[in-house]
This record gives structure tokens, C-alpha cells and sequence, in this order.
């Protein structure tokens, strides 16, 4: 038996069936209206959710039958090897079902057989280590998941987050410390066990002194105080005070003003084919309310991730949501084009799903990643949707050009995007400053790609020469100007996974290069320098989730990264970096309370409560059935005498919420004149925050300077002075502003 094979059978099973969703909506065949459209839709929808458990090998209970069926075959002939097998792999598999105590039953019967097996230690250790990671999901289900507090699973571990039933931490600990006095470990079973061990003690408020000095990790301040640097304040997770404390598995989150009432609200997805989207209307009093049967839902299932905009510029948000990532050939799943529809009589808006009208539904392939972005500088926004291939399905990216009467057409092939990638994350910026967009693309199998604009719908990868084609396993990706210095610069993530870089990292130890993410430099003349290590991101991240906004009102924004893999072991912090005013970052997740434990997915920045700085809602939960989570939302508690604006833009020549739009505020604090920058777009790469623009400013009492810039008509709009503390929106071309 392979060792890696065990190893990643939580993401890597056996798949049992190959039937793929039927490509939709081809040339010639398209519906034509939208209500044809939304129909097609559900339909195509209703077939994926039909066929979950025979095709999505994370979801599915197929796997699990065949093997039951395998391993209740078993007699005195079966080799010894095969029940060790078989056992293991059952166990596994009962695992990811959330049934923990069948999967130890299984993994205690392949431990059993093992001194017949004549299969190498390491087998072993494999199976030990397996059982151990079931005790601790027991005592995660059985406390966090059972008895959720303001506390749970907020690393390091107090008050409400200590767990009061104790046997699957102290049945986890026992395995634990067996294993790692085993002789002959690899150093990866190793320091993930010892990774373990420490959030085992921390359940049970027994950590550090429980830990055995070999293994034990060391947190700034014991873990109990702040972070290195500055004091950092508490950031509550107040989800369940405000209606969000919604249970579930992975997923995706827009956020915006879809109402027009002022007020932020939220669209919440399942990557579960079988469950619909979630539409959360925010209410007077700053609680949530789901309205999903009002925004036209029912029947619109799955999406581990979300994008909105105005693609049809009438005015309202529409959203985009994708489909079918990790799953190859039966990831074929249709992404929805959902338009908005505008308000019904509650005021919550209607969207209907207009796909295979548009013409972006002619191939469905697996995804999780897309931006719009004005690429052609024509008022209206294109979109690029960056598709997965993997061994058995080789699918091109798409980049879709809009022709303004509510269509696209496919320019891939021509534009010279295909990338032809295992692709997780994609990000539009004028990296160059010419004027247009440009295009990077993150792969998780290969070299990163960035896509020059060449004009007239030509595009040239550049990234090699540029340096820019790295880390090797890259997942969310974003451009921004972190450091205000009027350049774009580029964050490329790296997935190296687990405790291997985990325990080392929180015990001193540097990580190589290929296990950390990069962050490039612009110079203002399109060429980048990685700083990472310089600027203080050389941290294990493990990112799936992500975005970054400016929490502390300074003006230079940080960043969030919602972390974890789909196997139950990688338990991980989730991670809050703070900007040092653009001259590096530092990690202060254990002082904001931030660092959640549980999977990460969609994550974004919004002022929800209306107070003048920026919360954080986090999409939690795995990818397995066993594996649900409770959705965070952390409440931002203030930083005194700093100041704020917020800026909504309406485009004319432009697209109608100004996306690609750039912005600079001129402020001046103790005498020095500095900038503040920000671009239109959603943030990170997986998340998608509010199109309104919030400008931390300082302790500046005035904008002195607001410019904006118009890519579509080149031409800078100024505002001098500009207020602060306020919302304002500004049109293209007109003087002035009002509030919102």
C-alpha cells in the first residue's frame, strides 16, 4: 500500500462513477428569454444535485458503501496487507462522513491486523496518526460544534473555547504521544502529530505545560496577551448575535449594498450541490434576516465561491457564482449569471439566472475564481473565469468580452489566455500603467501567469521575464498598492499545507523558500522585486479564503487569510497580518482573536455596521460532510482618533460602479503630506467586498485631495477639499458629491 495514497484519500478518493454534466446552452441552441434561461438552469442544477453522492468523492456516500461492502467480505483467506487496506481506507472514508466512531472502530481493526500485514512502520504510523485526528474531530463536534461560544475554536484556545467534555482531546493526546515516541517517523508525520498535540492541550487548557518540551510550540506572550509591536485590539465574533451564525461547509461570500438601502447585506454560498444559495437582507437594527425565496433562489444550488457586479451597467449588483472546482471531469458544472432583477415588493431584489442567454454557459468546467474588469475600455465589463485542469480534463481558461446588450462572446483563444492550468486565482491591475487592465493568474500545479494588455484584445504572459511566475502552489491572489506609493504590487499565496510548516514556523524556525507566499514589489515602470521575507509574510498561510482592507483606519490595508486544506488534519490558524504603515507586516492573529481554526473559505471586508471602519465575515466550514462550521463575522471594536471615507462611485462613460477605477486621497498628518490609493474591484481573489471604497485616513481631519481616475476616458476628476467621516457618492464628470 502507497503511503502518499493513504495520506491524501481524504482529498484524493477513488471516484466510482464518470458521468459529467452535460454542456448547456451551446451556439445555436440558446434559450431566448431569461425565464427559458433560469429554467435551463434549474434543470441543469437539479441533475448535479442529483447525482452529488455518486460524483463529488468529498460529499458522496458511494465510496464509503463499496468499501463496507468490501471490507464486510473479508475472511481468513483475505492477505493480511488488503484487511489493513481495506480497514484504513473505510476508516477514512467514515470519517469524512462525520461518522468519527465507526472510523476509529475501523482504524483499531487495521491496527490490529497490522503485525500480519508485513507492511513497512510507517503503515503504522499512518494509522495512528489517522486515529488520533478522529479522537480530536470527536471533541471539535462534541464542543464546538454541539456547544458553540464567542470563544470556540479561536486559537489560542480560552474562556468559552476550552472544552468542558473531554474524552476525544484525551483520547486524541494518548494516540498522539505514542505515535511521536515511535523511532523512525517521517519529519512530516511528525511535526504534524507535535502540531496536533499542542491544539489538543489548548482544548484542554492544558498547554504549554502539558506538552513535552520536544514538541511544544511558543506563542508571543504565552499566547495569552498581545502580539509583538503596538498593542492590537479584540476583534468579537458577534455572527450569531447578528443572524449570521449559519452551519455549514465551504463556501463563497459577496457583500455589498444589493438593496440600495445604505446598508451592506450578503449573499452566502455552499460548495454542496444539494444546497442553494443564501441571500441575508440587513435589517434597521444591524441583525441579519434570510430572504433567499425572495431573491429568487429555491433551485440554485452549490458555488464555492462568488463575484458580483453590474456587468448589464443598469444600476444594481448581479452576481456570478462558481462551480464545480476540485472535481475534474465531474466538475463540469454550470456557473450561474444571476441579474438583478431589481427590488420586489419587500425591497429585496429578485435575480434571475441569465446564463445560457449571455453566452458564458456554452462550456462548463471546473472553477472557483473570476473578476470582471473593463479590458477593452469600452464603458462595460468583461469577465475572465479561470478554469481547472487537471490530468483527465483539459479545459482553457475563458475570457469573455461584453458587447453592452447584455452578451459576451468567448475571445480566449484569440486574447491568448487560455493558461490551460490548475487555476485558483486570477486579479485585473494596470501593473504597467498604461491605462488598461492587466491579468494575473494563479496555478496551483505550475508557474503563475501575467498577462500583459496589449490592446485590441491581445495579451502576452510576461510573468517569467518579470519574475513573477512563482510560488509554484499558488491559490488566492490579488493586486493593491499596500505600501501607497502610487504602484501596483502583486500578493501571490502559498498552499505548502499542514503542520510541517506550522510547527517548525511557531517554534522559531525559518521556512524555505518554496513553502511561503510572494509579495512583489512594483517600481512604477512594470517591472516587480519579491520582499517578501524583507516585508515580513515568510509565514505558513495555507490560504484558501482571503481578502485584505484596512482594518486600523491608517490608511494602508491588511490582510485576512481564511486558511485550511480539505483534509481534516490541517486544523490551522486562520491569519490577520497588519500593514506597518507599507514598510512590512506583522502578525497579530493571536491578538485580534482572529485566528479561527476551523476551514476558511470566502472572506470580506465591509463597514456592516455602519460605524466607520471595516468587519470581517469569514464563510467557515470544510469540504467533507464530517467537516461543517459556523460562519464568523468579527466586529471591528474601533481605533480612536482616526478618520474615515467612504466613496461610492457611479460611472457614466465609465462602467456604472466604477470598477478599475482608481482613487488617491491627499491628506496631511503632523505636517507630513502623504496618499492613500485604492482601485475598484472586490479584494482578494476568493471573497468579494463591497464596491463602495473605504479610505482609512489617519489621524488627517481633512482630505486636502480626492482624485479619481477614469480609465474609459483617461481623465482625473478632482474634489478639493474632500470631507471626512462621511459616505459619499461621486459621478463620472460631475462636480460635487452627496452623501448616502
Amino acid at each position: 500500500m502507497k503511503l502518499f495514497a493513504l495520506r491524501l484519500f481524504l482529498v484524493l478518493a477513488v471516484v466510482l462513477a464518470s458521468r459529467s454534466v452535460p454542456v448547456e446552452g451551446q451556439e445555436g441552441d440558446r434559450p431566448k428569454t431569461p425565464e427559458e434561461s433560469h429554467a435551463r438552469m434549474l434543470a441543469a442544477l437539479e441533475t448535479v444535485r442529483a447525482e452529488t453522492d455518486d460524483t463529488n468523492f468529498y460529499i458522496g456516500e458511494a465510496q464509503a458503501r463499496q468499501l463496507r461492502k468490501i471490507v464486510g467480505g473479508f475472511d481468513a483467506g483475505t492477505p493480511a496487507s488488503d484487511r489493513f487496506d481495506g480497514h484504513m481506507r473505510l476508516g477514512l472514508a467514515e470519517l469524512n462522513l462525520g461518522n468519527e466512531r465507526e472510523a476509529i472502530a475501523q482504524l483499531h481493526a487495521a491496527r490490529e491486523v497490522f503485525p500480519e500485514s508485513g507492511l513497512p512502520d510507517a503503515s503504522l504510523s499512518e494509522c495512528l496518526y489517522f486515529t488520533a485526528v478522529s479522537w480530536l474531530r470527536i471533541a471539535e463536534t462534541r464542543n464546538c460544534c454541539q456547544k458553540p461560544s464567542m470563544d470556540s475554536c479561536l486559537f489560542p484556545l480560552r474562556g468559552g473555547g476550552i472544552h468542558t467534555d473531554t474524552e476525544g482531546s484525551e483520547n486524541s493526546i494518548r494516540v498522539l504521544e505514542e505515535l511521536l515516541d515511535r523511532e523512525s517517523l517521517t519529519a512530516k508525520i511528525q511535526a504534524d502529530a507535535a502540531w496536533l498535540l499542542n491544539l489538543a492541550h489548548m482544548t484542554l487548557d492544558s498547554w504549554p505545560e502539558g506538552v513535552d518540551p520536544r514538541w511544544r510550540i511558543a506563542l508571543p506572550d504565552g499566547g495569552k496577551g498581545s502580539a509583538a509591536g503596538e498593542p492590537f485590539p479584540e476583534f468579537r465574533n458577534v455572527a450569531a448575535d447578528r443572524g449570521l451564525g449559519t452551519y455549514g461547509l465551504a463556501g463563497g461570500v459577496a457583500a455589498d449594498d444589493f438593496t440600495g438601502d445604505g446598508r451592506i447585506d450578503l449573499v452566502v454560498s455552499c460548495w454542496d450541490s444539494r444546497v442553494p444559495l443564501r441571500f441575508f437582507l440587513q435589517l434597521p437594527d444591524g441583525t441579519f434576516e434570510d430572504r433567499s425565496e425572495s431573491a429568487n433562489f429555491a433551485g440554485l444550488y452549490g458555488g464555492l465561491n462568488l463575484v458580483h457586479a453590474d456587468y448589464d451597467n443598469d444600476g444594481d449588483l448581479d452576481l456570478l457564482v462558481l462551480r464545480g472546482a476540485y472535481l475534474g471531469e465531474h466538475g463540469q458544472h454550470p456557473n450561474s449569471l444571476l441579474r438583478n432583477e431589481g427590488p420586489g415588493p419587500d425591497g429585496v431584489p429578485r435575480f434571475i439566472d441569465v446564463t445560457f442567454l449571455s453566452g458564458i454557459g456554452d462550456l462548463s468546467a471546473p472553477t472557483q475564481t473570476a473578476e470582471f474588469a473593463d479590458f477593452d475600455l469600452d464603458g462595460d465589463l468583461d469577465l475572465f473565469i479561470g478554469n481547472e485542469t487537471s490530468r483527465r480534463l483539459r479545459v482553457p481558461c475563458q475570457l469573455f468580452r461584453n458587447e453592452g446588450d447584455g452578451r459576451f462572446t468567448d475571445i480566449t483563444a484569440t486574447a491568448g489566455v487560455e493558461n490551460f492550468g490548475y487555476t485558483k486565482g486570477c486579479s485585473w491591475g494596470d501593473f504597467d500603467g498604461d491605462g488598461d487592465p492587466d491579468l494575473y493568474v494563479a496555478n496551483l500545479d505550475g508557474a503563475n501567469r501575467l498577462y500583459k494588455n496589449y490592446g485590441g484584445g491581445t495579451f502576452i504572459d510576461v510573468a517569467p521575464g518579470l519574475g513573477v511566475d512563482g510560488p509554484e502552489r499558488t491559490f488566492p491572489t490579488w493586486f493593491w498598492d499596500f505600501n501607497n506609493d502610487g504602484h501596483l504590487d502583486l500578493f501571490a499565496s502559498n498552499y505548502t499545507t499542514g503542520g510541517r510548516v506550522y510547527w517548525p514556523y511557531y517554534r522559531g524556525e525559518t521556512l524555505d523558500d518554496g513553502d511561503i507566499a510572494a509579495l512583489y514589489l512594483g517600481d512604477g515602470e512594470g517591472g516587480f522585486r519579491n520582499a517578501v521575507r524583507e516585508l515580513g509574510l515568510d509565514a505558513p498561510m495555507v490560504p484558501m479564503g482571503s481578502n485584505f482592507g484596512d482594518l486600523n483606519n491608517d490608511g494602508f490595508p491588511e490582510i485576512y487569510l481564511g486558511t485550511g486544506t480539505p483534509n481534516y488534519a490541517d486544523v490551522v490558524p486562520n491569519l490577520l497580518f497588519v500593514n506597518q504603515r507599507g514598510e512590512g507586516f506583522e502578525d497579530r492573529t493571536v491578538a485580534a482573536r482572529m485566528g479561527h481554526l476551523q476551514k476558511g473559505h470566502g472572506v470580506a471586508f465591509a463597514d456592516f455596521d455602519n460605524d466607520g471602519d471595516l468587519d470581517v465575515f469569514e464563510q467557515m466550514g470544510g469540504a467533507v460532510p464530517g467537516d461543517p462550521y459556523y460562519d464568523a463575522l468579527f466586529e471591528n471594536p474601533g481605533f480612536a482618533g482616526t478618520h474615515w471615507l467612504q466613496v461610492r462611485l457611479k460611472g457614466v462613460r465609465s462602467n456604472r460602479f466604477g470598477i478599475g477605477a482608481r482613487l488617491r486621497a491627499v491628506i496631511e498628518e503632523d505636517g507630513v503630506e502623504r496618499s492613500v490609493y485604492t482601485t475598484v474591484n472586490g479584494g482578494g481573489s476568493f471573497g468579494s467586498n463591497p464596491t463602495i471604497q473605504h479610505l482609512g485616513l489617519g489621524t488627517a481631519a481633512e482630505v486636502k485631495r480626492l482624485e479619481i481616475f477614469w480609465p474609459v476616458s483617461g481623465e482625473t476628476q478632482v474634489l478639493s477639499p474632500a470631507p471626512v467621516d462621511q459616505r459619499i457618492e461621486i459621478t463620472e464628470g460631475e462636480p460635487g458629491w452627496k452623501t448616502f
